[in-house]
């Protein structure tokens, strides 16, 4: 259990912490492209919606069930449903836990091309040529190995360097992305891009793959049901509220989507209209690393702009991985070990395990489709803890105590009997969008995008942990028994 000391000095230093952990590469890079493909304007009328039926429910059901159990998601998986079902908390923290390993090499990417910038070795006069020397090479594996260490420095501070690192890097990110944002604006032409954004067709909110999409995006750039905001919780004051802390980083975190939005989109419409459909299909790398240095290079400033960008993701990407590498310390503090073997056996762990991610992307392709994936089943386990608690019992005891600044009601019981269809209907339907033309091509168990991959990798996960509960859940709980 986190000591009395172990806990965040403010609220402002708390919700930085939690923004940090929501805000990362998916809202830059992710969320802009997403939002092109399915739309604009209407994607961002689905997108809203699933903020309060998907990312607010669960991030307020996170707040609570790590404030109330005082526990990483093991301890508090088997403190909420009983010890048999600590399992499902050790899945949840696996996940995050898989996602950080490959999640480093991506910092490590942002790294490497904000250094790129100040060097100028970007833009290259063919697109992307930068991009294909670099990704999956020993290059890439030395980033890596730099974005863990940064990680990893701030972990080994404590709660209050979490908040420290949180209260520097959040504030710079929201700064310069407000500034690339502007910047995009005052570009001849980013009206249309605007207008894109903005003006929703509503005919098209008739196209299911638009909403499932939106519940994707969603549950990928908010961190909620990842068990992230649930381990920075564990650190909240007593007197602290949940449920309204649950609304500012939702909204937050939505919030600065839109921005990178408003700064990619209009800077498309402005300098490569006609390229507007390569540009958005690019992929999440083609998207970043491939054309963004084209973009900048056709505007004033182009450069110093451009740095700012990677500048920004640099920010963005740290202060997730430091919520991931925090998650998974916690786990093995509850289990008894002091915070810094911790901390530096999880740093060994992210080391080694994002070594395959780092020199091949045909690896990193698989495990982000793997554990992207895996995310849905996570919220589907938070869902069903509390439906199982007893869901109005639940919100009663844990949401709306006598701190809580906002009282919520049975909407939030509903939401969670929601997120429970949510999240099978993104797992099926994810898993149908990966079948083979051929049974065979659907049942590998490393290739970058099928159903047999998935399955495989998560059936070997589920039964170790389900054999390794009883152990986890002891050790998990040994301070409570002995307290």
């Amino acid at each position: 259990m986190a000591s009395k000391s172990e806990v965040f000095s403010s609220r402002w230093g708390m919700l930085l912490a939690m923004l940090g952990m929501a805000v990362g590469t998916g809202n830059i890079w992710r969320f802009p492209r997403i939002a092109a493909s399915n739309g604009g304007g209407s994607f961002l009328v689905a997108w809203a919606v699933f903020l309060l039926l998907w990312s607010v429910p669960l991030l307020i059901l996170e707040f609570g069930m790590g404030k109330g159990t005082r526990k990483g998601t093991v301890g508090a998986f088997a403190k909420t449903l009983g010890p048999k079902f600590g399992w499902m908390g050790a899945w949840v923290a696996w996940t995050a836990t898989a996602i950080m390993f490959y999640y480093s090499v991506v910092m490590g990417w942002t790294i490497r091309f904000f250094w790129a910038t100040i060097t100028k070795e970007i833009p290259t006069e063919v697109p992307g040529a930068f991009w294909e020397s670099f990704a999956g090479t020993n290059s890439a594996l030395i980033t890596h190995l730099i974005a863990m260490a940064l990680g990893v420095f701030v972990v080994s501070k404590g709660v209050k360097g979490i908040e420290k690192a949180a209260k520097i890097l959040i504030p710079s990110l929201i700064v310069l992305v407000i500034v690339l944002a502007i910047k995009a604006l005052t570009l001849p032409g980013s009206g249309r891009g605007l207008a894109f954004l903005f003006t929703p067709d509503w005919a098209e909110l008739g196209n299911y793959r638009l909403w499932l999409e939106a519940l994707t995006q969603n549950a990928w750039d908010t961190g909620a049901g990842w068990g992230l905001a649930l381990t920075y919780a564990v650190y909240m004051r007593q007197r602290e509220d949940t449920a309204l802390n649950a609304f500012v980083i939702g909204f937050g975190n939505n919030s600065m989507s839109l921005l990178a939005g408003i700064m990619v989109l209009c800077t498309v419409f402005s300098i490569m209209p006609d390229a507007y459909g390569t540009i958005v299909g690019a992929g999440n790398e083609g998207l970043t690393f491939i054309w963004v240095p084209q973009l900048f290079a056709q505007i004033p400033w182009g450069q110093f702009f451009m740095a700012i960008f990677f500048m920004a993701l640099v920010f963005a990407a740290w202060t997730s991985l430091v919520s991931m590498i925090e998650l998974a310390s916690r786990i093995l503090q509850d289990m008894g070990l002091t915070r810094g073997r911790a901390i530096g056996i999880v740093g060994v762990a992210g080391l080694l395990c994002g070594v395959p991610s780092a020199l091949n992307m045909a690896v990193f392709q698989n495990q982000d489709w793997v554990w992207g994936v895996g995310l849905m089943l996570s919220g589907f386990f938070f869902a069903v803890a509390v439906l199982k608690y007893g869901v109005t019992e639940w919100r009663e005891t844990f949401i709306n105590t006598g701190h809580s600044d906002i009282r919520v009601g049975r909407w939030w019981d509903w939401a969670i009997r929601l997120v429970v269809v949510e999240a099978v209907v993104l797992m099926v339907w994810m898993l149908l969008q990966s079948r083979g033309q051929d049974w065979r091509e659907t049942w590998t168990l490393f290739s970058n995008y099928n159903i047999g991959s998935v399955l495989i990798q998560w059936a070997i996960v589920l039964a170790v942990l389900m054999g390794l509960n009883r152990f986890l859940v002891q050790r998990s709980l040994a301070g409570d028994e002995s307290g």
